[in-house]
């Protein structure tokens, strides 16, 4: 009647099939879609700046912004969740300037501004990497296929779009 349950469990194996299992089946896009006549329910995610190697706190903070929109799915609500990265300003260029042995404006100049957000975009295109893995691994339903980056044009004339 019952099948056997082992009690040594390999919890990384687990993860991995279960995360396997979510993939093939294209549950995530599934749930959101199968809910589409459903009032709607949007959180706006204040996206992290990927200016450094993901931590603890991004995968906390990751778990309450996916809580409530599953909760609202579960309860009948459309609830399209698309991820996203700050991928500029401030921390960034401190990281950057950081790296260069850089301590001001005077130094950015000198090393060209241009060069210098170029230096800032790759470094932030690495770091998105990462986060797309952490955010998969700890579960959090979301889309990463089409997440809006900050430093892209259309984001940035979407807000201009907006005043």
């Amino acid at each position: 009647m019952f099948n056997p349950v082992n009690s040594r469990v390999d919890f990384p194996e687990m993860e991995e099939r279960i995360l396997e299992w979510w993939k093939d089946k294209d549950i995530f896009r599934r749930s959101v879609q199968a809910r589409r006549e459903g009032p709607r329910y949007v959180l706006f995610d204040g996206p992290p700046t990927v200016n450094g190697s993901p931590a603890i706190h991004h995968v906390l903070t990751s778990v309450f912004k996916d809580v409530l929109p599953r909760y609202k799915a579960m309860k009948g609500y459309y609830t399209p969740r698309i991820g996203g990265w700050d991928t500029h300003g401030l921390p960034v260029e401190l990281e950057i300037e950081k790296k260069l042995g850089f301590s001001g404006k005077t130094q950015i100049e000198e090393y060209g501004v241009a060069k210098f957000n170029e230096k800032c975009r790759q470094s932030v295109e690495g770091y998105i990497k990462e986060f797309e893995d952490i955010l998969v691994r700890s579960g959090y339903w979301i889309d990463l296929e089409h997440p809006y980056i900050t430093m892209d044009n259309t984001y940035i004339e979407s807000l201009w779009w907006i005043r």
